[in-house]
């Protein structure tokens, strides 16, 4: 039990040194990464979208 506590206070003195981002901060990476996430799926997709047409196209479906 005292092994415990022991991290849960070490963990806790952790987190105070930490910097941690602002609202705004948080905010605008929120945003990049969903603009990122969704330029890398169009991009999948549209992949997938021509590679299912040439390989039907040749498999004859």
């Amino acid at each position: 039990m005292n092994t415990a506590i022991q991290f849960v206070r070490e963990s806790y003195y952790e987190l105070k040194k930490a910097t941690w981002l602002s609202r705004r901060e948080a905010w605008d990476s929120t945003i990049a990464v969903l603009l990122i996430v969704t330029i890398i799926a169009v991009y999948v997709a549209s992949i997938d979208f021509i590679l299912s047409i040439f390989f039907g196209s040749i498999l004859g479906r």
